[in-house]
């Protein structure tokens, strides 16, 4: 099974470094990885290009933010699945692609386990986000994969389609959502950390980017799942966060 990884990325020339590395470590052999790029004034053209690897795929040009990003690698990425490696983040170990691809085998889509990390450098875990399998009623609980480690077969991603910019910073959990809900795929547990997340990112920024994620959250459950103005979700969802600090 060929793997598709897309990393988006802008001004990434501190980090992208250590997400490349993390990559080309993989024993699984049969991958590819979609780089695109907002047009970044620093070196990080250059670091993706000095890898000189075969299997990326590189594009560098204007967009309209990181999920406007991804849906350019959905028109690109040639593999039988794909996931997202974040420019500040890291495959947590050489073992990760070879066990998505085997899950993918059984399954429609995969997640894992992901440890946000201080820095790639020190590698020092902040938080760490065990993932469980999906309940009876999914996203109605406050459950939801970590993003980072979700991983999709074709065939998903066709009958899904693009990310919607109009969520902003939820426009992955909409996606998810969207996937295991709306279009009921099969959804495997993959019982390992797969990511290290550099704490940071444009959700886990403070108190009020998580706010504003969990209010488009509740607007994405609204739209697919009938949600009312306030859910269960909209207070179990932070309350099952609580246990990454444990």
């Amino acid at each position: 099974m060929r793997v598709s990884v897309i990393t988006v990325c802008w001004n990434s020339a501190k980090t992208i470094g250590y997400t490349l590395e993390s990559f080309f470590e993989q024993s699984h052999r049969d991958k590819e990885l979609v780089v695109v790029d907002g047009a970044s004034s620093d070196e990080t053209v250059s670091i993706v290009r000095s890898f000189g690897e075969d299997n990326i795929k590189l594009v560098s040009e204007p967009d309209k933010g990181m999920y406007d990003a991804l849906n350019k690698g959905l028109q690109l990425y040639t593999g039988d699945a794909f996931g997202v490696l974040n420019s500040d983040d890291a495959f947590h170990d050489d073992t990760v692609l070879t066990r998505i691809a085997d899950a993918l085998e059984r399954s429609e889509t995969v997640h894992g386990h992901l440890n946000f990390v201080e820095c790639q450098e020190s590698k020092k875990v902040m938080r760490r986000w065990r993932g469980e399998p999906r309940p009876a009623k999914g996203f109605r609980t406050g459950w939801m994969p970590a993003h980072p480690t979700f991983y999709a077969r074709r065939e998903v991603a066709a009958r899904v389609g693009n990310f919607d910019l109009s969520w902003g910073i939820a426009a992955d959990y909409d996606w998810m959502l969207r996937a295991l809900e709306c279009e009921q795929s099969g959804l495997e547990l993959i019982d390992h950390v797969m990511v290290d997340m550099a704490q940071g990112g444009a959700s886990t920024q403070g108190v009020g980017a998580y706010v504003h994620h969990n209010l488009e959250a509740l607007k994405s459950r609204r739209k697919w799942l009938g949600a009312g103005l306030v859910d269960y979700a909209f207070i179990a969802k932070p309350a099952r966060k609580l246990r990454q600090f444990l």
